[in-house]
C-alpha cells in the first residue's frame, strides 16, 4: 500500500512529503497514469486568490512575471480605470467606517474627493471630468443601495476557505446579509455592464462565496456585481452544483500554476511551463514590456484607453 516504503522515516517518525510522492508514484495498485494525478494531489494545500487564478487562466507569462518571478519585473504605470476603481472603493469602505446617519449620497461624495488620484488620466480637463462622475456615480449608489439599508456583515472583508487541494481567500468589497445568509457584493466600475450570466460564470464570487460561508458560518449563495456607472446590479443564485464546478475549476488552475513554479524552480524553460496567450488583452498589459508575443499583437493603448465612455 502507498506509505509502506522502506526508507527511513524523517523526524518524527514520518515520511517527507517528496517520500510520500515517490510511495505514490511507484505503488502498483495505482493504473498507469492514475499515480501521477494522486501525487499531485496530496501536495500540500496551495494558497490562491481570485486575482491569481484569473491572471493564470488569462495568460500564464503574466502569471510568471507577476507572482513566480522574484523579483519581479518592472510593470506597467497607472491606468486612469484601475485608479477610479481603486478611489470609488476607497470611498465606499470609508463610508462604512462612519456612523449609519453620516452614510449619505454628500458625504459619499465628499469622500470621492478625499481619497482621489489623477495616476494614469490623459490631462487635468479629462481628470476633473471623471472626478465629477466618480462623485456622482457614488452618491446615486450610496442613495440606493446604502442609506437607510441595514448594517452589512462586512466591508472589505478577508474570507478564506479550504478545498481537498486548496485555501481560497480574498478580500470582499462587501458582504451583506439576507434572511440569515449571506450575499457577496462586488462593486464594478468598468466600461462592461454585467449581466446574470457575469455574476453566474465569475469563479471570484464564487470563491468569495465559499470563503464567506466557512469565516461567516452563513449559508452563502447569492452573489451580485453592482455597477456604478449605470446604478445596475446582476445577480446569481448558486446551487451546490455550480460552486462545487467553480471549486473544481479553481483547482485544477491552482494545481496547474503551483506544478510550473516547481518545474520552473527545478530548471525547467519558463516560455515553455508559462506560455503567452497573446489577445486584445495584450493591448493594455502591465508586463507587455517583457512580453514580444504580446508587443506584436497591436500598438499600446493609452493609460486612459479603458475608461467608461
Amino acid at each position: 500500500m502507498p506509505g509502506s516504503s522502506s526508507r527511513a522515516a524523517g523526524s518524527g517518525g514520518q515520511l517527507g512529503f517528496d517520500d510520500l510522492l515517490d510511495d505514490l508514484v511507484d505503488d502498483p495498485a495505482l493504473p498507469a497514469g492514475a499515480a501521477r494525478e494522486a501525487a499531485r494531489w496530496a501536495r500540500p494545500l496551495v494558497r490562491v486568490t481570485p486575482a491569481r487564478l484569473a491572471t493564470w487562466e488569462s495568460c500564464p507569462r503574466r502569471y510568471r512575471l507577476t507572482y513566480v518571478e522574484k523579483p519581479a519585473p518592472p510593470r506597467g504605470g497607472p491606468r486612469a480605470a484601475s485608479t477610479l476603481g481603486a478611489v470609488v472603493h476607497l470611498a465606499l469602505r470609508a463610508l462604512y467606517l462612519r456612523r449609519a446617519r453620516e452614510r449619505t449620497p454628500e458625504q459619499a461624495a465628499l469622500l470621492v474627493d478625499r481619497n482621489w488620484s489623477g495616476e494614469g488620466f490623459r490631462d487635468s480637463a479629462q481628470e476633473a471630468d471623471y472626478r465629477g462622475r466618480a462623485r456622482a456615480w457614488t452618491a446615486d449608489y450610496v442613495a440606493e443601495h446604502v442609506e437607510g439599508r441595514p448594517e452589512p456583515l462586512g466591508v472589505e472583508r478577508w474570507v478564506s476557505a479550504p478545498t481537498a487541494a486548496i485555501v481560497a481567500e480574498g478580500r470582499v468589497d462587501r458582504i451583506d446579509g439576507a434572511g440569515g445568509a449571506a450575499v457577496i457584493v462586488d462593486y464594478k466600475t468598468g466600461r462592461r455592464v454585467p449581466e446574470p450570466a457575469d455574476a453566474r460564470d465569475s469563479s471570484a464570487l464564487a470563491l468569495y462565496a465559499l470563503g464567506a460561508a466557512r469565516t461567516l458560518r452563513r449559508d452563502c449563495r447569492r452573489v451580485e456585481l453592482h455597477h456604478l456607472p449605470t446604478g445596475r446590479a446582476a445577480a446569481w443564485e448558486h446551487d451546490e452544483a455550480s460552486l462545487a464546478a467553480h471549486v473544481e475549476k479553481a483547482e485544477r488552475g491552482a494545481l496547474e500554476a503551483a506544478d510550473a513554479a516547481d518545474a520552473l524552480a527545478a530548471g525547467g524553460d519558463a516560455d515553455a511551463l508559462f506560455p503567452p496567450r497573446p489577445g486584445s488583452r495584450c493591448a493594455a498589459c502591465d508586463v507587455r514590456r517583457h512580453c514580444p508575443e504580446g508587443q506584436a499583437v497591436g500598438p499600446a493603448a493609452a493609460p486612459w484607453d479603458d475608461l467608461v465612455p
